[in-house]
């Protein structure tokens, strides 16, 4: 296999493996992921693929004070963040936003979209 077929290959388990999660993970948890599937895979090919796959609007980077999280869910939609455990979950009813194309028929380009909500998340809530 070429160097450059190996790292499509690559790039579409990490894909496969980020898509088939809900609990936006960081680079270092789907790194474990991945490696029960490609034994050898660096920690440092997940980064680069992860990069490359936020930067061209594949998946998204959920971006934080601490370690990034990744989301294989690219079309803008809103999260809420523990400030203490710093999980990410994905807000699943209807929150009144506009989307990119009303945006875009007032005028507007649109080059990213973040709607985050931080709080306490149920288990941490409850250890208080």
């Amino acid at each position: 296999m070429k160097i450059g077929q190996r790292r499509s290959k690559q790039r579409e388990l990490i894909l496969e493996e980020l898509k088939g999660v809900t609990c936006h993970p960081t680079a270092d948890e789907l790194y474990e992921l991945v490696r029960k599937r490609i034994a050898n895979i660096s920690l440092g090919t997940v980064y680069r693929n992860l990069e490359l796959m936020a930067s061209n609007g594949v998946i998204l980077k959920i971006e934080s004070g601490g370690k990034n999280r990744f989301d294989g869910n690219a079309m803008p939609h809103p999260h809420m963040r523990c400030t203490e455990c710093g999980k990410v979950d994905d807000i699943t009813f209807d929150v009144n936003v506009p989307i990119p194309d009303q945006l875009e028929a007032k005028g507007y380009k649109i080059t990213g979209c973040t709607i985050e909500y931080y709080g306490l998340c149920p288990e941490c809530k409850n250890s208080c």
